[in-house]
């Protein structure tokens, strides 16, 4: 590890003395830029990972001298990616330079790519609300390059997330357009019940009986299949429970469905939502009897 920290220090001690000197043409960026990059790999041989990053950030500014956008790109990315095992903040602001770049020389994909890095670090912070901006800009890129497996992941985080921030019509919405795109694909025709369960347990967070009812009509026929799945039942015994203020009613089905599907983490605590408001009410019913 020391070797390399020493190779390290003496590499970019020559690229700093080459900066600082006279060239021709360009050609001191070029050197010094040959020699950032060694001193960048020392580091990273020798987990140095702070002092790799602003090695990197030194090569993108000598690759943005020679007009390199490219590498200067790259070399954010270098520079983002060492920071990820020490600096969120750090990494997020090199992510950020980079994505510009490729902006500017029109590489939209991997724009899209660095966006969705971005949003998922903020995901990791537990910063929902700019996960959301970060995967919605990816979405747009993705959309705009056809790559549309990568923009329907993007979106499902963003409706994971709105429906976290109560944010249900949004959720509601994604997970709905996302259902009918599927039904006409033959390889995600058998997730359109899974995003039809997701759009169905975010209008029951909403409380509105009338539109859970309507929204269960609504999926039949988009999906006619829809009405003999376990998850249209899930959603009509637990529709039924909010009617009927049945707090045990909507445990037992929510028990009977996990029993056979697990739920996932999100799945649960958006139910257990639904289930504390109907405790509430059936509470308050006791209350005026």
């Amino acid at each position: 590890m020391g070797d390399q920290i020493a190779r390290a220090e003496d590499f970019e001690k020559k690229a700093e003395k080459k900066l600082s000197g006279w060239g021709l043409f360009g050609s001191k960026y070029e050197d010094a830029a040959d020699l950032f990059d060694k001193a960048a790999n020392a580091y990273k041989l020798a987990k140095s990972w702070d002092l790799a990053g602003a090695v990197y950030v030194k090569l993108a500014n000598c690759h943005l001298k020679l007009d390199s956008k490219h590498e200067a790109a790259n070399a954010y990315a270098g520079a983002a990616h060492c920071y990820k095992k020490t600096n969120i903040r750090e990494s997020i602001s090199c992510l950020e330079q980079s994505v510009n770049l490729f902006l500017e020389i029109g590489r939209l994909n991997m724009s899209a790519r660095y966006y969705k890095e971005i949003a998922e670090l903020y995901e990791q912070e537990q910063n929902l609300e700019q996960a959301i901006v970060y995967y919605e800009r990816a979405t747009d890129l993705f959309q705009s390059e056809d790559v549309n497996t990568s923009a329907n992941q993007c979106r499902q985080k963003i409706a994971q997330f709105a429906s976290q921030l109560e944010q249900y019509p949004e959720a509601i919405e994604i997970y709905e357009d996302i259902a009918r795109q599927s039904l006409n694909n033959n390889l995600l025709k058998y997730g359109v019940k899974g995003h039809l369960l997701n759009a169905g347990i975010c209008q029951l967070c909403k409380g509105d009986v009338v539109a859970i009812n309507n929204a269960l009509e609504r999926y039949q026929e988009l999906d006619p299949t829809f009405s003999g799945t376990r998850e249209y039942r899930l959603l009509a015994d637990l529709a039924a429970a909010i009617d009927e203020e049945d707090v045990a009613m909507f445990t037992d089905a929510v028990k009977e469905y996990d029993s056979m599907t697990q739920l996932d983490a999100w799945k649960t605590t958006l139910l257990l939502r639904v289930k504390e408001a109907l405790k509430a009410k059936e509470l308050e019913e006791d209350d005026l009897t």
